[in-house]
């Protein structure tokens, strides 16, 4: 991080949580590390199954923000492929108006707290829905690993995550501190010498509802590290999507 700090700029950084849908004990840990942190916390919620019990809480969680997550996160892949909702065997008009139905739903639910970007389930989309995400008023996507485009279509901007501490291959638990530090410090290098896109934020992904206390512990003190860094810099994505 003092690279950054010998050229005089700054290291930014932000935090996407997902599938959100209900209030438990396990946001409220999130919300709780949040507040101790410091670290907006942008929630990514999955329209269809939210529940009254999330609304009310974030009602009173001023500093989250909420994303889209997909719409349902069901999986509509053709045979071979991966799982995926923003794609697959789907026409494009069928999952531009499923979109556009979360869009209303989160947009009621969360009020100014809604940030009109989508989450694309398992962070996969295909390229043929982009514009489409731009004809219902979202105005931004986020998936995984450095960007190649910042704008994939007009007025969509794409801000990814670039490290995810759960080893999903492998029964879910910890990635392990010396591969997720690595995952990290990759996009922070490859910034810093513009190998890929620079002005994209460093992002980082948890997920509160299946996490092990061992990615707990890691977040935390993960969050509390960069925190004694001058040079990093924490976005809110209210922020980053205001323009």
């Amino acid at each position: 991080m003092e690279q950054w700090r010998s050229l005089g700029r700054s290291a930014t950084f932000w935090w996407r949580d997902d599938d959100a849908t209900v209030h438990t004990p396990q946001l409220e840990r999130l919300h709780s590390l949040a507040l101790s942190t410091s670290v907006p916390l942008a929630l990514a919620a999955i329209p269809v199954k939210i529940e009254s019990s999330l609304i009310d809480f974030v009602a009173e969680a001023s500093t989250i923000s909420v994303l889209q997550h997909g719409y349902a996160h069901n999986s509509f892949a053709s045979p071979g492929q991966k799982k995926i909702e923003v794609g697959g065997v789907r026409e494009t008009r069928e999952i531009e108006a499923q979109l556009g139905l979360g869009k209303t739903i989160l947009e009621d639910a969360f009020s100014n707290q809604f940030v009109p970007v989508l989450v694309p389930p398992w962070n996969r989309i295909e390229s043929r829905i982009y514009s489409a995400i731009g004809s219902i008023g979202l105005k931004g996507v986020s998936s995984m690993w450095a960007r190649t485009c910042a704008y994939p279509a007009d007025s969509v901007l794409q801000i990814n995550t670039h490290l995810d501490p759960v080893n999903w291959r492998y029964g879910g638990d910890f990635l392990g501190e010396y591969r997720a530090i690595a995952q990290l410090t990759r996009h922070l290098i490859a910034r810093r010498r513009q190998l890929v896109d620079h002005d994209e934020p460093t992002g980082i992904l948890t997920h509160h509802l299946v996490q092990t206390e061992r990615v707990w512990a890691f977040t935390e003190q993960l969050f509390s590290e960069i925190n004694q860094h001058k040079s990093a810099v924490w976005l809110d994505a209210r922020e980053m999507w205001s323009s």
